[in-house]
């Protein structure tokens, strides 16, 4: 089906509080019921009416690295966001929760949050978010690696204000290769630049040679939802 076309770093974790963004979550997530965005061709449907209901709602996106590394069932999610929608307001929080993070989980024990659904699926890694952090979650999200890449250049590509820049020496070259294990150089230069789907990805999934790690990798995955979204 499709994903959404629609920080700042406090205690290991980012939010941000978006006005206007759930004007373009609000019609997404309504019809969007436990869709995946996956390896196959991309659908993108006329968004439904806004949703009737005055009542905030939270969804949880989860993005998989879904190589050829792993077998299909039994991926994890690199990537966790709760959204928060508040149709009244028409505002939007997002907070991105680390993939380190370790916790509870249930039916599993102690482990790190991002095997949830490696174990339990998206229904899992809801269980694991809900008891960990008290919130209800009403829908999710899940999209793969191919599948962000489709879906941007779905969209014709993105563009943004590259802030924080990479430069990557070990990036998986693990997409379409018989060599699932191998790796090359990537650089997403700073300033004003048009990606496509391909450094898109390179933009979001690139950890390496970054000093704040995943959290700086949680501001470029903000930041290209925000791009996307406009």
């Amino acid at each position: 089906m499709y994903f959404a076309r629609a920080w700042k770093v406090i205690a290991g974790f980012v939010i941000a509080g978006i006005a206007g963004l759930a004007f373009y979550f609000l019609p997404l997530f309504q019809s969007a019921a436990t869709a995946t965005v996956n390896s196959g061709p991309i659908s993108v449907p006329v968004p439904n009416p806004l949703p009737t209901t005055t009542q905030p709602f939270t969804v949880l996106l989860l993005g998989s690295d879904d190589d050829a590394k792993f077998p299909q069932d039994r991926v994890n999610t690199q990537s966790m966001i709760l959204v928060r929608i508040d149709p009244t307001t028409k505002q939007a929080t997002m907070l991105s929760i680390p993939r380190d993070l370790w916790v509870p989980i249930p039916g599993q024990g102690m482990g790190k949050i991002s095997t949830a659904y490696q174990t339990g699926g998206a229904e899992g890694a809801i269980a694991a978010v809900e008891s960990n952090f008290k919130v209800h979650i009403d829908d999710y999200v899940w999209i793969g690696l191919e599948g962000l890449v489709k879906l941007v250049d779905h969209l014709g590509g993105v563009d943004m204000l590259v802030t924080n820049p990479v430069l990557d020496d070990f990036y998986p070259a693990d997409i379409n290769t018989n060599d699932p294990y191998g790796y090359y150089r990537i650089a997403v230069l700073p300033g004003a630049a048009h990606l496509d789907g391909v450094h898109a990805l390179q933009y979001v999934r690139s950890r390496h040679g970054d000093l704040r790690g995943d959290f700086a990798r949680s501001e470029r995955q903000q930041q290209l939802l925000m791009a996307i979204k406009t």
